[in-house]
């Protein structure tokens, strides 16, 4: 029997819901259902954050229903001793679902703008549901009826999610696409499958016994993660950040970060969220350009004009909008997208610009391409039509082109700077390869690799795969043996193109202390990815690079 614990909240000072009359239409609609004795639920009124933890000790359910107020990137409203609001916060509520992540199965945050804490919820339990905005009390009660009316019928999480949605739009509500899951979700393509192991015991007339285990797939780390991995290990909290910035009017999204950091995974998935609330999306990768386009402002323009009208789906019409007179390339372009490409679109459109980094290559190009951008996001402010466009732009390098700051789209919008992933984000990924490591293990694993996803990655892998022990991984990683030598020797070539850049890499592995070598340098290495700060000084990102470079250096 699962326990479902259903919490509400309604302080005082709020508005007033009507949870009431959602606990009894759920448990309604269990009491009749055909699986009806495999679930026991429980309330809990008034909730407050003590009442919060000892319900979850107390009851240990496997599904947790949350209905009341969400505050957004604040966390969700709770009461004090006094009826009034308090709010918990996202990271709060996170700790506190990790403690309870092998016991709890799925988690339902029936509340306003809730979706920050399914996101950092999803980092413990496999299957979250939260609200990506406002929903009204008729959407809420009527997603959650639909919701666990599929459960009581043999459904899986997943199902009811979708049965949840389905009620909403079948009562012709418009809040559909409200609700919003995160899951980790097991299909036959999925990294996780199932298979079952047969026993055949040797005694005569025995019958054949079966047992279903999980037999976790390790999935190839090069390029970018996909949308249905179960390897892709989200940091709050930018994920739900870009999220909720996508969905903005004239939103614009920069994010930054050294080379296989997983950029292109998070764009592909801002790309997805926002097609989710039926948005179109299109992705431009900038390394796709030929070299021809990004020697003329004019071709380079009809490159990008063309490339974004096929991405959407729709027939090129540039001769239309291109034709001679005083107009320049820029104004052309302009007038394309909008007198067609957003004329043309109802909804808005979100544009992903990964690999900006070529165009930083062509100095002239950039600063009237970046002026435009900057233009058209400034026009958003005020013109309805070019409020359709979010932008998502991915670069990698530090931005030294002269750009005029009031011309500049580096200095406006969300900007997301990719961190490396934390011990226990490493821990994460550790458990999806099926491994059971000790601390010891891990931190062995995060001296020699730090946090950076790509080596990380690669690492699990093999070790998954059977190839090789961490032992082993720790000798021959450094080394042109290892299954890292790639990596190595891509850094390897670009620092020997840069005297001043092979000479400050020199200094700062051969010094057992963090070292200055003057910020342009620092912040090249840093785009690299192959330093990391402390102060104004930097220091080896992991021993990784501290051995690779001191052997092939020649240094000591």
């Amino acid at each position: 029997m699962k326990k479902i614990l259903i919490l509400s909240a309604n302080p005082q000072n709020t508005d007033k819901l009507r949870l009431d009359e959602e606990v009894r239409e759920i448990q309604a609609g269990l009491e009749r259902a055909k699986n009806r004795e495999k679930f026991e639920v429980i309330s809990r009124w008034a909730l407050r954050p003590d009442d919060l933890r000892r319900a979850l000790l107390d009851f240990e359910p496997e599904i947790v229903h949350f209905s009341g107020h969400g505050a957004g990137n604040q966390g969700l409203a709770l009461e004090n001793n006094a009826g009034n609001t308090q709010l918990v916060s996202t990271e709060s509520l996170a700790k506190l679902f990790k403690l309870f992540k092998d016991k709890v199965e799925c988690v339902l945050l029936n509340a306003c703008y809730s979706e920050a804490q399914a996101e950092a919820i999803y980092q413990h339990v496999n299957c979250v549901v939260g609200m990506n905005q406002a929903i009204g009390d008729r959407a809420a009660i009527e997603f959650a009826v639909g919701f666990y009316d599929a459960l009581g019928a043999g459904r899986s999480y997943e199902d009811a999610y979708e049965f949840g949605c389905s009620a909403i739009d079948l009562e012709g509500i418009p809040e559909f696409s409200t609700p919003v899951l995160k899951s980790r979700k097991t299909t036959k393509d999925s990294s996780i499958i199932n298979k079952e192991i047969f026993y055949q015991e040797l005694k005569p007339n025995e019958i054949v016994k079966t047992q279903t285990v999980s037999v976790v797939v390790p999935e190839d780390p090069e390029g970018q993660v996909p949308l249905d991995s179960a390897f892709y290990i989200e940091r709050p909290p930018i994920e739900a950040d870009c999220y909720e910035t996508i969905l903005k009017p004239g939103a614009l999204i920069r994010v930054k970060a050294p080379r296989q950091m997983g950029k292109t995974s998070l764009m592909t998935r801002i790309l997805h969220h926002a097609t989710g609330h039926g948005y179109q999306a299109a992705s431009l990768n900038f390394q796709s350009a030929d070299a021809e386009f990004l020697n003329s402002l004019e071709q380079f323009l009809q490159w990008f004009c063309a490339s974004t009208t096929y991405e959407l789906n729709l027939p090129d019409k540039l001769s239309d909008y291109w034709k001679g007179g005083i107009l320049g390339s820029k104004n052309k372009c302009t007038n394309y997208f909008q007198r067609y490409l957003l004329s043309e679109i109802n909804s808005p459109i979100a544009l992903g610009l990964d690999e900006v980094d070529e165009v930083f290559k062509h100095p002239q190009i950039a600063a009237d391409f970046f002026g435009l951008l900057r233009a058209w996001h400034e026009r958003a402010k005020n013109e309805p039509i070019w409020k359709k466009l979010r932008l998502v732009i991915v670069h990698s390098k530090e931005v030294y082109i002269p750009l005029n700051i009031n011309q500049s789209p580096f200095n406006v919008g969300l900007p997301v700077e990719l961190p490396d992933l934390n011990q226990a984000q490493v821990q994460e990924l550790v458990q999806r390869h099926g491994l059971q490591w000790t601390q010891e293990q891990l931190e062995q694993l995060m001296m020699l690799v730090d946090g950076h996803p790509y080596l990380v990655r690669v690492a699990l892998y093999q070790i998954a795969r059977g190839r090789m022990t961490l032992q082993k991984l720790k000798q021959v990683a450094p080394t042109e043996e290892g299954p890292l030598c790639d990596h190595l020797r891509r850094h390897l070539r670009n620092l020997e193109e840069d005297a001043e850049l092979l000479a400050a890499v020199q200094l700062v592995m051969t010094s057992d202390t963090p070292v200055d070598v003057g910020s342009v340098e620092a912040f090249k290495l840093r785009s690299m990815g192959i330093i990391k700060f402390q102060g104004n000084k930097v220091m080896p990102l992991c021993d990784l690079y501290r051995q690779y470079f001191r052997d092939r250096l020649e240094v000591s």
